[in-house]
This record gives structure tokens, C-alpha cells and sequence, in this order.
């Protein structure tokens, strides 16, 4: 029987399980996106535990676990690895590990959802970063940090060095997308319609050092829209293109402060493709020479792959 790692990851944002096997094939996987109301930015707690714990059920029936041999259990516990990180949507995935762990007397493994990003981009991006010690850069609704990342046989070690001082990246896009008349979350949505722009319309971007700011740019493209002063699809790109620019001086910023040139870039917005493109182009440059990493797109979002592979990770240290 195929010995797995059961993945469990409980977000903001979607319910996930995801099964996978020491060498990072996934045997099966279960996820399903939070709903939101048509109009609004996203969900309360309370709101978002409750349909995790109507979500987990439905799931569990779609991953046939008696097909395989689970070894062990690895849930994202809190946000991030520092001290009072805390939201309630995690633990109902904790409560739900903790129970099959019991149930099939196997390990249980705790860590993070920033963790399960990373490691979800390391095991789906084309080339891994060769050095042990490598940047990150978390971009999603909850998150815009930059951290140095040490890799390690269990995990990971993480010391936040910038990031953003007020909205994440992907409260910009959702934000901007509502205003247009988007369903949350409207990343997809913004990019599509970024594709139809004619690029002429542009906001600046806010960057001290590390640090950024996207409550400006939000408003000056409000501000854009209100005022009928560009069309739709050029305020998509232009928020895009502010994203961009914005990680693009922040991330040289880093390079000329001696921080890692390997740098791999993770989260929910990080699969936009236009934002990829144009980071590569300009970062990957001979004037920064930096190399950078992206997730697979489809593993970008929150999911649970990340949280299985940790899971292997731990599991094999404490083996040894």
C-alpha cells in the first residue's frame, strides 16, 4: 500500500487536504475556495470557521483514504512562525489533525501556512534555489513580506526583513477588483482584464528602503475610477504594474543590502503572469543578476501540498 503524508491547511481563503508521497507526487487532493458574498472583500472569522468546518466533511469523502497507508499528519497550525500568530481558521484544520492522528495512531506535525507557501513553491517551481539560505517574498490577501529563509532538514528557518506597512498586495488587487464590479477573490479576474489594456495608465508606487505601502496607489486608483479617468482594463493593469514596480525596487533594495540574489516568490499573487514576466525581465538582469523561483501556478494560491511535504520533511528528522 502507498505510504502517504496527509496535508491539511485551513486558510482564509480555502478549505484543503492534499495526500503525497515522499518523492512529492500527489496521490490526491481536495480543496474548495471560501465563499464570499457578491460585492464584498472577504469573510470574519467567524464566518470563514464555519464554512471550514461544513468544507472538511464534503472533502474528506472526495480523498479515499483507506487506498492508502498514511504515515503521518501535518497541519498549518497558525499564520506564520512567530510568536502570537494567531486566527481561528487554522485550528479547525488543527482540531481535525489532531483527531486522525489520534484515530490512526500515527505522528503529528505542526508548522505553518508561510511555511506550506514556501515549501509549496520549492517542490512545484522548475529549479529549486540552489543555496540552502535563499529570499522569499509571500505575496497573497494576508501577506506581503520579504524573508530570508534558511532551509533546513525539517523546515524552515524565516526572519521577516521588509514587506508592506499597511495593505497586502492582495487586498490591492481584490479591492480594486470589487470597485470594478469583480467577485472576491478577483485576481484572475483583474488579470484577464489587465490583458485588454493599452498600458498607458500608471500609478506610483511606494517604496522606503524594504518597506512598501499599496493604501496610496489603492487610492489613487479609486480616485482614477471615479473620475472615469482611464478605462477598466488599463486600472487592472495599472495594478498590476504597481505590484510589480513595487517588488521590483524593494527586491533590489535587498540585492544592494547584500541579502540573496536567489530569490523565490510565493502566494496567491505571485501567479500573476504578467507580474512574473516583468520581474524576471528586469531583475534577472545583468545589473541585479538575481535568479528567481516562481510556484507553480496552480499550487501559488493557499493549498495543502506544501503542509504534506513539511510533513515528509519532519517525519524523516525524526526518524533519524
Amino acid at each position: 500500500m502507498t505510504k502517504v503524508m496527509l496535508g491539511i491547511d485551513t486558510s482564509n481563503y480555502r478549505t484543503s487536504l492534499c495526500l503525497a508521497q515522499e518523492d512529492g507526487r500527489i496521490v490526491a487532493e481536495a480543496k474548495r475556495l471560501l465563499k464570499v458574498k457578491e460585492g464584498k472583500r472577504g469573510l470574519q472569522q467567524s464566518e470563514a470557521v464555519f464554512q471550514h468546518v461544513m468544507n472538511l466533511p464534503e472533502l474528506s469523502e472526495q480523498m479515499k483514504w483507506m487506498d492508502y497507508e498514511i504515515e503521518a499528519v501535518c497541519v498549518s497550525e497558525k499564520p506564520r512562525p512567530v510568536d502570537q500568530s494567531y486566527m481561528p481558521v487554522f485550528k479547525v484544520g488543527e482540531g481535525l489533525a489532531k483527531s486522525l492522528a489520534t484515530y490512526l495512531r500515527v505522528p503529528l506535525h505542526l508548522t505553518t501556512h508561510q511555511e506550506g507557501h514556501i515549501a509549496a513553491g520549492e517542490y512545484t517551481a522548475e529549479v529549486r534555489p540552489e543555496e540552502n539560505r535563499f529570499l522569499a517574498v509571500h505575496l497573497s490577501g494576508g501577506t506581503s513580506e520579504l524573508l530570508l529563509c534558511d532551509r533546513l532538514d525539517s523546515g524552515y528557518t524565516i526572519e521577516k526583513v521588509g514587506g508592506t506597512i499597511d495593505l497586502h498586495a492582495g487586498q490591492l488587487v481584490d479591492r480594486i477588483g470589487v470597485a470594478l464590479g469583480m467577485s472576491f477573490p478577483a485576481g484572475p479576474q483583474l488579470e484577464e482584464l489587465a490583458k485588454q489594456s493599452t498600458g498607458e495608465f500608471r500609478v506610483s508606487s511606494a517604496v522606503d528602503g524594504l518597506s512598501f505601502s499599496f493604501s496610496g496607489p489603492e487610492a489613487s486608483l479609486l480616485r482614477a475610477l471615479g473620475a472615469e479617468a482611464a478605462s477598466h482594463a488599463d486600472i487592472a493593469r495599472a495594478t498590476e504594474q504597481c505590484i510589480a514596480n513595487t517588488l521590483e525596487k524593494a527586491l533590489r533594495n535587498a540585492v544592494g543590502q547584500g541579502l540573496p540574489k536567489d530569490i523565490l516568490i510565493v502566494g496567491g499573487v505571485a501567479a500573476n503572469q504578467y507580474m512574473r514576466e516583468r520581474l524576471i525581465k528586469r531583475l534577472e538582469h545583468p545589473a541585479v543578476k538575481a535568479k528567481l523561483y516562481f510556484c507553480d501556478p496552480v499550487y501559488s494560491g493557499d493549498n495543502a501540498y506544501g503542509v504534506a511535504m513539511l510533513g515528509w520533511m519532519k517525519q524523516k528528522t525524526n526518524i533519524e
